[in-house]
C-alpha cells in the first residue's frame, strides 16, 4: 500500500447545513433556502398542472438573519434544501465595548464571538439588563454557518 498519510481539512462532523423535502410538502411556517440563504416560510401558494405537467408552489420567505423577504416558484414535484436550525440560549456575562458579547455554554465555557444584535431594541435591552445586574438569558439562532442573536430575556431580580 502507501506509505502517505491522509490529511483532511475539516473540522465539521459531517453534518449536512441543509436536507432536502419534496416542494409540496413545504408549509408556511417552516424553513427553506432561496439563493442561498436560509428563511422561513411566511405564504405558499401552488398552482395548478397546466398542459406541461407539473403543479408549480410559490414561496414568499423571510430570511432569518436579515429580515429580506425572497420569492421562488419551484415544481411542487422537486425537492427544495431545507436548512437545519438550531436555538440554543446562552447566559449573558459581559459586553465589551467593541460591541461582540460574552457569553456563557450550557457546558461551563464561554462564546465570544458573536457581536451584539443589530436590532436596536434587542441590544439596548441587553444592555440596560446587563448594566441593572439583571441575569441576561439570549437565544441565539444558527444555520447554515450563520450565527446571531435573536431573542432576549432577562431572569431574576438582579442584585
Amino acid at each position: 500500500m502507501s506509505d502517505e498519510e491522509h490529511h483532511f481539512e475539516s473540522s465539521d462532523a459531517g453534518a449536512s447545513k441543509t436536507y432536502p423535502q419534496q416542494a409540496g410538502n413545504i408549509r408556511k411556517g417552516g424553513h427553506i433556502v432561496i439563493k442561498g440563504r436560509p428563511c422561513k416560510v411566511v405564504e405558499v401558494s401552488t398552482s395548478k398542472t397546466g398542459k406541461h405537467g407539473h403543479a408549480k408552489c410559490h414561496f414568499v420567505a423571510i430570511d432569518i438573519f436579515t429580515a429580506k423577504k425572497l420569492e421562488d416558484i419551484v415544481p411542487s414535484s422537486h425537492n427544495c434544501d431545507v436548512p437545519h436550525v438550531n436555538r440554543i440560549d446562552y447566559q449573558l456575562i459581559d459586553i465589551s465595548e467593541d460591541g461582540f458579547v460574552s457569553l456563557l455554554t450550557d457546558s461551563g465555557g464561554t462564546k465570544d464571538d458573536l457581536k451584539l444584535p443589530t436590532d436596536d431594541s434587542l441590544s439596548s435591552q441587553m444592555k440596560s439588563g446587563f448594566e441593572e445586574g439583571k441575569d441576561v438569558v439570549v437565544s441565539v439562532m444558527s444555520s447554515m454557518g450563520e450565527e446571531q442573536i435573536c431573542a432576549v430575556k432577562e431572569v431574576g431580580g438582579g442584585k
